[in-house]
């Protein structure tokens, strides 16, 4: 964060502040246990943590103010009013910060800095970390770690730009119509990449046509003139060619884009290595991370430094050396014995199926075994979707499914298909059943979304436990 003093960080987010003009702000946290020295300490009220219940513990470990919505609250815990910015709500308040602090930073720091922002209803993350290290080169850079894509992780994000930072790359994630929209209104992308339109979050978009115009809002977000990568093999995403304000470029798995992929191959590890095909040559590129789906995410990837100037040869050469760089995303151990794949972050219909199609390739054999979570917020589609899973694993080779919590029609969909069916009511009871069924030469999958808890068996049985 661009150092400013508490009177204007308060001016900023609309706030009252009553304390000395002269205290700098360094930083923002809304984690006690993370406080460094200049930061003010925003106290969000949780489910079930209240921040201001948490003010004198923050200002005890050293932070200079506590931006806060309940100064009675706050005070209470042992704060003083004039160590208090007040506001109206507080995750408002650090958007705004973020907001003013990116403008600073276009306006005293490098004239070079870009905002890259990245969507899709799956891939961010990894395409993410892939454009992490390609764009490393141009000089500081800042990437969140894991998936920081909401109205509260993306602010928090940008608020770590200072005049240093050459390169922000930021996911953007809608579970609403108008989410994108108002994060491009805090950090508006020089350039931008849609890579998916999928069936995520459909109760809440309440169809597959919502979840693409809430997509296109990163593309209309857009800065004039910016750069916008398209999926040139997603018709959904080709839709949005229209609202670009600057040049496109596609991308495509199937040899359709103006960046493609030819000879795609998949190892006996699961790793994809494929012919990266442009207007400026060709290169070979072998993947480390594993699962034929990251050809997408990498040509989305290769797409964007193009247009920010990096030569081709680097690219390969970086995408041909980057690993997973996030937890619980496709990261493949052997343990024991087992093979484990942990792609247990999130879950929808069309990621749980990339997910059992890995099972079904690295799990080559030997037996198979999905521990499954649910796939949450798909609203009317919920058991529709969650039955069609059953033909799908028993198509991916899988001879016992633990499913963890309510399966839906997914125990029942896969006990039709002849599979092993357990069942366990939550993560602690699937991790015992699993330890039990275990055997060595297993190859076993970790799939849900991150709700339903299955990240938690894949800790517990790969030695993470907090």
């Amino acid at each position: 964060m661009i150092a400013v003093t508490l009177e204007q960080l308060a001016a900023d987010v609309q706030g009252s502040y009553t304390g000395s003009g002269e205290i700098l702000a360094r930083g923002v946290s809304t984690d006690t246990r993370t406080i460094e020295p200049g930061a003010v300490f925003a106290a969000i009220k949780g489910a079930r943590v209240d921040g201001a219940a948490m003010a004198g513990e923050a200002l005890e470990a050293g932070a200079v103010a506590v931006l806060t919505a309940d100064p009675e609250t706050a005070i209470a815990s042992g704060a003083q009013d004039s160590q208090l910015i007040v506001v109206g709500d507080v995750q408002t308040a650090i958007g705004d910060a973020a907001r003013a602090n990116l403008r600073r930073a276009r306006e005293v720091g490098r004239s070079d800095l870009k905002v890259v922002a990245i969507t899709g209803s799956v891939g961010k993350t990894t395409t993410k970390d892939l454009l992490a290290a390609l764009l490393a080169g141009r000089g500081p850079i800042i990437a969140p770690p894991g998936s920081f894509n909401n109205e509260l992780g993306l602010p928090l994000t940008v608020l770590r730009a200072n005049e240093d930072t050459a390169t922000l790359v930021l996911e953007m994630g809608a579970d609403h119509i108008g989410n994108i929209e108002y994060l491009t209104s805090i950090a508006p992308p020089d350039v931008c990449a849609v890579l998916i339109v999928a069936r995520a979050h459909l109760g809440e978009f309440g169809g597959i046509e919502n979840v693409a115009r809430a997509k296109s809002e990163l593309v209309t977000g857009t800065r004039a003139s910016g750069p916008v990568i398209l999926n040139a093999d997603d018709p959904r995403v080709m839709g949005m060619k229209d609202l670009a304000k600057g040049p496109v470029t596609t991308f495509s798995v199937s040899g359709n884009g103006e960046v493609a992929a030819q000879s795609v191959r998949v190892d006996a590890a699961g790793r994809a290595s494929f012919t990266l095909v442009t207007s400026v040559g060709r290169e070979s590129v072998n993947l480390k991370l594993v699962g034929a789906h990251h050809v997408a995410n990498a040509l989305a990837a290769a797409s964007v430094a193009l247009v920010m100037g990096v030569d081709l040869h680097t690219i390969a050469r970086v995408l041909s050396n980057v690993a997973a760089a996030s937890p619980h995303r496709m990261d493949v151990r052997s343990k024991g014995g087992v093979t484990f794949i942990d792609d247990s972050y999130n879950g929808n219909p069309d990621s749980m199926r990339a997910g059992l199609a890995s099972l079904a390739h690295l799990g080559r054999d030997k037996r198979r075994i999905a521990v499954l979570g649910a796939m949450l917020e798909l609203g009317e589609a919920t058991e529709a979707e969650h039955a069609a899973l059953g033909e799908v694993a028993k198509n991916a080779g899988v001879s016992i499914l633990i499913c963890v919590g309510d399966s839906h029609t997914l125990d029942q969909a896969a006990s039709a298909e002849g599979i092993d069916v357990f069942t366990a009511k939550d993560p602690r009871e699937a991790t015992g059943v699993l330890r039990h069924l275990l055997q060595p030469g297993d190859a076993v999958l970790f799939k849900g979304s991150n709700g339903s808890g299955v990240w938690k068996v894949a800790d517990a049985m790969l030695g993470r436990e907090s």
